[in-house]
């Protein structure tokens, strides 16, 4: 196939549609010399339509069979990689045709690529992340050629409460953050931007209707998802007031999303904390107890080790004093939790009465206060 061919089909790959006239810009020749192109193509094998308006205009569209794909070396060992690490990731039902993919790309890959693919495999492990729910992967696809071609998507949604609308969305980007898939569109009904759950989203349709992209109002979609949950109405709120800097306290959350910790004029920092289920606010909580350093247990060590000083951190509790406004329900679950702490560290140490408070004996007493 010649240079310019590949060049024309590579162009047809990258985007949904193109004008006779952005091709022949793209390749330095005249509309002429595309359409006799785009013929040669058909004449191959690949579905080249035409399409209608007032310039008329050019898209590859889906065959019976999958035309060969127009990658460079690098594409190449970028696809092989990611099926590679799809396993970990919270899309249902990937992990098996990743596999079967992966199988069908290595046997034409070239030796050279296949080498490079190999060594970045036996380099790195992934760790599977199953605490968000999965996702569909024809929702994910749909959804993803809505935002690449900017056409107008409708579906169902069902709200944190339950609550099922239609929406109608200009889809801009979908972020995997936090266990989670997000849709960020315009929402044309609200008016207003929206962030969009894609395990509550069902019957995404795009409506033929393109959209003129807006500019969205934060540096990057990953800046504007984590400003947006930050700022959602949780169920359960608590404000930690805490006399450390605020740098030093966001390190020790769990997420440390924009917003969540607030300096105060007088020294220390504010901490707001929420969520829809009261556990993922405890765990906030006991990160902001535990602090970051391990420095008021174990003792000894110096912090020049990588490995077992990162599993080391968090392993002391923290000096400062730290203040928290909350209501009952989740002081209960707080007291309860510290119960079953209690309970379980002293039966760890054999006392025939956990509740009970356990004397001290041994290497254990000569520990300086604060190291028990």
């Amino acid at each position: 196939m010649p240079g310019r061919m590949l060049r024309l089909l590579s162009l047809l790959e990258g985007r949904r549609e193109w004008s006779g006239a952005e091709l022949a810009e793209r390749l330095g020749v005249t509309d002429r010399t595309v359409r006799r192109d785009i013929d040669r193509l058909r004449e191959l094998g690949y579905p080249v339509v035409g399409t209608t308006g007032v310039a008329g205009g050019y898209r590859l569209a889906s065959g019976r069979n999958l035309p060969p794909l127009l990658l460079d070396d690098d594409d190449a060992v970028a696809i092989a990689v990611g099926l590679r690490t799809a396993a970990s990731a919270s899309v249902a039902g990937i992990e098996d045709t990743a596999v079967r993919a992966l199988a069908k790309l290595e046997q034409v890959l070239p030796p050279r690529l296949r080498e490079r693919v190999a060594s970045v495999s036996e380099a790195t492990a992934g760790v599977p992340y199953r605490g968000g729910p999965p996702v569909d992967a024809g929702l994910l696809a749909a959804l993803a050629a809505a935002c690449r071609d900017h056409e107008l998507v409708v579906f169902q949604y069902r709200d944190r409460s339950g609550a099922a609308s239609s929406r109608r969305v200009e889809p801009y980007h979908l972020v995997a953050a936090y266990g989670r898939w997000y849709l960020i569109g315009y929402d044309l009904h609200r008016d207003d931007w929206r962030t969009f759950r894609l395990d509550r989203l069902a019957e995404p349709f795009p409506v033929r209707h393109r959209f003129r992209p807006r500019a969205l109002p934060a540096e990057d979609p990953a800046a504007f998802l984590a400003r947006s949950i930050t700022a959602a109405p949780y169920r359960y709120l608590a404000t930690a007031t805490v006399a450390a800097p605020a740098d030093a306290v966001r390190a020790r959350l769990i997420l440390p999303l924009p917003g969540k910790v607030v300096p105060r004029a007088e020294g220390g920092c504010t901490v707001a904390l929420g969520a829809d289920l009261p556990k993922l606010v405890v765990h906030d909580v006991v990160s902001l107890v535990i602090g970051d350093g391990g420095a008021s247990v174990g003792g000894g060590g110096d912090a020049g080790g990588d490995a077992e000083d990162d599993a080391g951190n968090g392993a002391g509790a923290v000096d400062e004093d730290i203040s928290l406004d909350a209501p009952d329900e989740l002081l209960d679950l707080l007291d309860a939790v510290a119960r079953r702490l209690l309970v379980l560290t002293r039966r760890a140490r054999g006392s025939a009465d956990p509740l009970r408070p356990q004397q001290v004996s041994g290497s254990s007493a000569a520990r300086p206060p604060g190291r028990r």
